[in-house]
């Protein structure tokens, strides 16, 4: 029989086509089965039209099964990509505005902060279920592949207490890649790296171009580039204060660590305006808003361009699709995946979720042990790593305590806000996304009385340090760059 791959989140539509299209690209999966599941039936119809058309346009058999019943669509399952927003941009919406008027600038608010805490309250209550669906009617042995965030508590979630096989992906690694050999001006594939920390806090522990040590000229290379000097300021210094170039983009960054927006006035000095991801205050936010609007109205505009072709050359750079074929036919792939650490990484904690390389084939997912992680950057990532541990317990135990102590050690939450902000902005944000939150019920009442009773610290009245106004469609498009970038959307994610 051939596999089945269900993808959750199907609605997510550059996403799922460039996944789709990377998987099809395999010779040995032209017969498989695919699932498509959602729980908002236009995007889910939309994303059908487009891949259908797709697949129809590369002359493969395979007839997409889409279905708003996510039991239905994991019934016999042997894979699960997993994609999900739970909450979408309403709750996101609560997850960065909310701090924000108390003082604490995300630029992106998915993974830690306020705003990623609460993404993994929401994400992690849904993602019991789906462990639980997946025991019940998928095959026995079931793997799914996590690209939700937070995907570190997520990961963590799934394994610890949902029981299933889950690897968490992420294409952080394979960015900065990229991004360092353009630094040197050297071929990608020529140049050779390891990567090892917790998901958006991986460090470039080995540079390598054709045998030669590069690790140590990065810091040159990235002062003397005239972008990315510019564009990368936070990643830059967090290289020289500690040794070793960080995965995540310098917005993302940022927002990780104490140090580069608890400070109004300070926070342009850190950051970028000319995109989203290098900074600017509420980006990621104002960038999902334009562009679910453009995708609205511009729908038609996507079926105008052309299918999609579905052959190796055309094959992206997300692990999913080599997962599952290393799997499948035995061809070795290596990666960088988030997994159970388990003395892979010798100074983090062995219940964390890490981000490691690892061998895939035949025999399975291999992860070599590592050692120790330079004294600084595993510094960096236990602080991240306990307040991942509160969040997840939180989130499985419905626990408000375990929920403000994790929002107490986040590190920008905690240089900006003390200890009775904090719990009067946690009782704000579990009201505001009561809808999502089914584990906290009990808490929620409880905080919406406080709240009432309306004896509460005045909030800043902040609004961003580096805010730019959301663009109406109109302004799109009349704006050609930003219409070619959210045009671009529909390949990719």
């Amino acid at each position: 029989m051939p596999i089945k791959i269900t993808f959750i989140g199907a609605g997510s539509i550059g996403f799922t086509r460039e996944l789709l299209k990377d998987l099809l690209s395999v010779p040995e999966f032209h017969n498989i089965q695919i699932s498509f599941t959602d729980i908002n039936p236009d995007n889910l119809a939309m994303s059908l039209q487009l891949c259908q058309r797709d697949v129809d346009a590369n002359n493969l058999p395979i007839k997409i099964h889409a279905t708003t019943d996510r039991r239905e669509a994991l019934k016999g399952a042997n894979y699960v990509l997993n994609m999900v927003r739970i909450g979408m941009l309403e709750a996101f919406t609560h997850d960065v505005e909310i701090p924000m008027k108390y003082g604490v600038d995300q630029c992106v608010g998915d993974t830690l902060g306020p705003g990623g805490i609460m993404y993994g309250q929401r994400g992690i209550a849904a993602m019991l279920d789906f462990c639980k669906d997946i025991h019940e009617v998928a095959e026995p042995g079931c793997i799914m592949l996590n690209y939700a965030n937070p995907n570190a508590m997520i990961t963590w979630a799934c394994n610890k207490y949902g029981k299933v096989k889950t690897i968490g992906l992420c294409h952080g690694v394979q960015n900065g890649h990229r991004q360092i050999a353009e630094v040197f001006g050297v071929d990608r594939k020529d140049l050779d790296i390891v990567c090892v920390g917790i998901n958006h806090q991986t460090w470039y522990t080995q540079i390598q171009y054709k045998g030669e040590d590069m690790t140590g000229k990065l810091l040159g290379a990235l002062q003397n580039h005239p972008v990315f000097s510019v564009q990368e300021k936070v990643r830059i210094d967090m290289l020289k204060r500690f040794g070793y170039y960080s995965t995540e983009s310098n917005g993302h960054l940022s927002e990780y660590v104490p140090w580069y927006r608890k400070r109004p006035n300070e926070i342009i000095e850190w950051i970028a305006l000319d995109r989203w991801i290098h900074g600017e205050s509420g980006g990621y936010l104002r960038h999902c808003t334009e562009r679910r609007n453009w995708f609205e109205t511009d729908f038609p505009e996507w079926l105008a361009q052309p299918p999609l072709e579905y052959d190796a050359k055309s094959r992206g750079v997300e692990h999913g699709s080599y997962i599952i074929e290393g799997l499948e036919t035995g061809r070795i792939y290596r990666g960088h995946f988030n997994v159970i650490n388990n003395g892979v990484i010798s100074n983090l904690p062995d219940d964390a979720v890490v981000e490691v390389p690892g061998y895939i084939d035949a025999n399975g997912i291999n992860i070599p042990v590592y050692g120790d992680l330079p004294l600084g950057c595993a510094a960096v990532c236990n602080a991240s790593i306990s307040v991942q541990r509160l969040a997840v317990e939180a989130a499985v135990n419905g626990d408000d305590l375990l929920l403000r102590q994790a929002m107490m050690m986040d590190l920008l939450t905690g240089a900006v806000l003390n200890p009775p902000e904090i719990w009067q902005m946690v009782d704000e944000m579990l009201v505001a996304e009561e809808a999502w939150l089914p584990q906290y019920k009990t808490a929620i009442q409880a905080a919406k009385k406080r709240l009432a009773e309306g004896k509460l610290i005045p909030v800043k009245g902040y609004t961003g340090a580096a805010r730019l106004k959301t663009k109406t469609v109109e302004e799109i498009r009349n704006d050609k760059e930003a219409q070619r970038l959210y045009n671009k959307a529909a390949h990719q994610n």
